[in-house]
C-alpha cells in the first residue's frame, strides 16, 4: 500500500512548518513502516537464526548455524536463501560444511593456508541436493529451499557449520556479527541484531546424555509484503452459478500495461518471440524478474474463487489458480483463505488443508496446498500453469446467505502474500438483489407530507 503524500507550494504557503508538525509526520511514517510488518494471520510468524559454538579453536571457534522457519504459510521457494553479516573486526573463514560463501573475497595476507572467504561482509548460500557426504551436515544441502512450518515442520530448516578465525576464543572476547540480512531469494525480511540467550541443549542419539552449546545467539528476521516487492503479486477474480457476471481481477491490481518500472515486462501468449524472451531475461533484468502474460491486472498470479452448486445442507465452491508468470514455477505453493464457512469444511479434492486460528477459537482460517508429485507444483504460464479443487461446506443455517457477497472470502493469500481482492460493490449479487428497491419509512413519510400539502393548497 502507498501513501503518496504529495504537497504543493499552494498548501505551503498557508502553513509554516514547526517542530511538533514534523515530529507527528514522523512518528506517523514510523507507525506505517512496522505495521507493514505484522501480519495479522501469523502475528509470530518469523525466521530465527541460531549461532552455537560447538568448540573453541586456537584462533577462533567452530559454530553451527541453524536457521527455523517459524512462519506458518510463508516458505523459501528455489533459487533459495542467502544469509550475510557484517563482522565485528577482521575474522575471517576457514572453511564451512554444509554451505559457502558466494564469493573468497582477499585473502593475499595469508601464506599456506588460504580460508574459505576472507570478505567483512560475506554472504552465504546452501549446497545443492546431492552434495558428497564429507560436505555435508544434518539439514543441509536443500538448495535454499525452506518448507512452511504448517506445510512441513521437518524441511522448515536448514543448517552449516563454520570455522571462523581471527576472532574471539572465549565468550568473553567473543564479538558477536552485525548488520544481518536475510534474502529469500529477493528482499522482504529485517533481521534483528544479534542477541545471547540461553546456550542450547544437544540429547545425544542414544538418549542418555545431555550437552550444551559453549555460546549461543540468535537472530529473528521478520518479513514485509511492503519491503518484498513495490506492487502486490496475486489477485482474485469471482464468480457464481446463481449471477452470469464474472467480477474480474481489478484493472491495474499488480501494475499497468506501459510502465515496466512497477510491474515488470509483459508478452502477449501468441508472440512469435516468447521463447526468446523467457530464455534470455536480459543484462538488466534478474532471472526472477517476473515476465508475466499482458492482461487488465498485470498480476503474476490469480487465484478464481467460484461458487458452484447449492444443495439443501451443503454448498461447494472451486478454486482455481493460474500462473501468468513465464519465468516462474511456484513449487510448494499454499493457498490461505479466509471466510466464515471452514469451521464447516466437510470434504477437500485434490488439495491439502489445515486449519489456522489465529483469533483463538474462531475457525475461519484455511491454509490449502497440492498434493505431492500431484499438484504440489505450479507450472509457469501456459495451457499447464493451472491447479484447482473443490471445496464441499455445509450450512450453516444461522449464518449461511448468497446474499451480500457472503460466499466469497474475506482474504487470500499466496505464497504469503495478500492478494488484491475486488470492490465488495462489484461482487456477482443475486438475481433480485439489483432490481430490488429499499424504501426508508422516512422517504414514505416525506412523500406523504408533500403530497397533503399539495392537496390542500390545491
Amino acid at each position: 500500500m502507498f501513501f503518496p503524500f504529495t504537497f504543493t507550494p499552494t498548501i505551503r504557503s498557508f502553513f509554516k512548518p514547526c517542530p511538533c508538525i514534523l515530529l507527528l509526520l514522523l512518528f506517523f511514517c514510523t507507525c506505517f513502516t512496522s505495521t507493514e510488518a505484522y501480519d495479522p494471520l501469523d502475528p509470530n510468524g518469523n525466521i530465527t537464526i541460531k549461532w552455537d559454538i560447538i568448540s573453541w579453536t586456537p584462533d577462533g571457534y567452530v559454530a553451527v548455524v541453524t536457521m527455523n522457519n517459524f512462519q506458518k504459510y510463508r516458505h523459501i521457494s528455489a533459487p533459495g536463501w542467502s544469509l550475510g553479516w557484517t563482522w565485528a573486526k577482521k575474522e575471517v573463514i576457514w572453511s564451512m560444511v554444509g554451505g559457502q560463501t558466494n564469493e573468497q573475497g582477499d585473502c593475499s595476507r595469508f601464506k599456506g593456508n588460504i580460508p574459505h572467504c576472507c570478505k567483512k561482509n560475506p554472504i552465504v548460500v546452501d549446497l545443492l541436493p546431492g552434495t558428497p557426504y564429507n560436505q555435508q551436515i544434518a539439514n543441509c544441502c536443500k538448495g535454499g529451499v525452506l518448507s512452511s512450518w504448517a506445510q512441513d515442520p521437518s524441511k522448515a530448516v536448514a543448517a552449516f557449520q563454520i570455522s571462523v578465525g581471527s576472532a574471539g576464543t572465549t565468550n568473553k572476547t567473543v564479538k558477536l556479527p552485525q548488520s544481518f540480512t536475510l534474502k529469500a531469494p529477493g528482499p522482504g525480511y529485517t533481521c534483528s541484531p544479534a542477541k545471547i540467550v540461553k546456550p542450547t541443549q544437544f540429547i545425544q542419539p542414544d538418549k542418555r546424555r545431555v550437552t550444551q552449546a559453549l555460546m549461543t545467539w540468535n537472530v529473528t528476521c521478520t518479513y514485509s509484503q511492503f519491503l518484498a516487492q513495490r506492487t502486490p503479486t496475486c489477485c482474485v477474480s469471482l464468480s457464481s452459478f446463481y449471477n452470469n457476471t464474472v467480477v474480474p481481477c481489478s484493472t491495474c491490481a499488480c501494475g499497468c500495461q506501459g510502465n515496466s518500472s512497477l510491474t515488470g515486462d509483459c508478452v502477449n501468449p501468441d508472440s512469435p518471440h516468447l521463447a526468446s524472451v523467457v530464455s534470455n531475461p536480459g543484462p538488466d533484468k534478474s532471472s526472477i524478474a517476473p515476465l508475466v502474460r499482458c492482461t487488465r491486472h498485470m498480476c503474476p498470479v490469480r487465484v478464481h474463487w467460484h461458487v458452484k452448486l447449492n444443495y439443501k445442507e451443503y454448498w461447494r465452491v472451486k478454486v482455481t489458480v493460474t500462473n501468468f508468470n513465464y519465468r516462474m514455477n511456484y513449487s510448494d505453493w499454499n493457498l490461505v483463505v479466509q471466510h466464515p464457512n471452514f469451521d464447516n469444511l466437510t470434504q477437500l479434492f485434490s488439495f491439502n488443508y489445515q486449519s489456522i486460528t489465529p483469533y483463538g477459537s474462531i475457525n475461519d482460517t484455511a491454509m490449502l496446498w497440492g498434493v505431492k508429485f500431484y499438484n504440489d507444483f505450479l507450472m509457469q504460464a501456459g495451457s499447464d500453469g493451472n491447479v484447482q479443487s473443490e471445496l464441499l461446506f455445509k450450512k450453516d443455517k444461522s449464518t449461511f446467505t448468497f446474499d451480500k457477497g457472503w460466499a466469497f472470502p474475506r482474504r487470500v493469500y499466496f505464497n504469503g502474500d495478500v492478494c488484491v481482492m475486488p470492490p465488495p460493490d462489484a461482487y456477482p449479487w443475486l438475481p433480485n438483489a439489483g432490481s430490488r428497491q429499499e424504501v426508508s419509512l422516512l422517504v414514505l413519510m416525506m412523500t406523504s407530507l408533500v403530497a397533503l400539502v399539495l392537496h390542500a393548497y390545491a
